[in-house]
C-alpha cells in the first residue's frame, strides 16, 4: 500500500497497525516512494533465510538487487590530460 507523506502524517496509528498486521506501508513524497515501514519479526534472533530476503528486495520499488562480488571499475576509465583538474582537486579549491 501506498500512501503520501500528508496522509501517513494525519493517520500514523492506522499505518503503524497495518505494518504490524504484516503490510507493507510505503511512504510517497510527491508520487515518488521515499520509505517503507514494515513491521518487525517476531523473534530478533531469527534471521530470515536468502529467499525471503531476496523477496524483500524485489518489493522495494526501483531496487535491483545485485549478482555480488566486488566491483572491478569503469571498462572505460576517464582519462585526465596534462594541465587538467582531477575533480578531487576541483573539490579542494571550492571548499577554499
Amino acid at each position: 500500500m501506498t500512501v503520501s507523506v500528508r496522509e501517513f502524517k494525519a493517520r500514523l496509528s492506522l499505518y503503524l497497525q497495518k505494518a504490524s498486521n504484516g503490510e507493507d506501508v510505503v511512504i510517497a513524497s510527491r508520487g515518488r516512494p521515499v520509505a517503507r515501514l514494515l513491521a518487525l519479526a517476531p523473534a530478533a534472533n531469527v534471521k530470515p533465510d536468502a529467499s525471503e530476503l531476496a523477496r524483500r528486495l524485489r518489493r522495494i520499488p526501483g531496487m535491483l538487487p545485485s549478482k555480488g562480488g566486488k566491483p572491478r571499475g569503469s571498462s572505460r576509465p576517464m582519462v585526465i590530460g596534462p594541465g587538467e583538474k582531477t575533480l578531487a582537486e576541483i573539490v579542494l579549491e571550492d571548499r577554499r
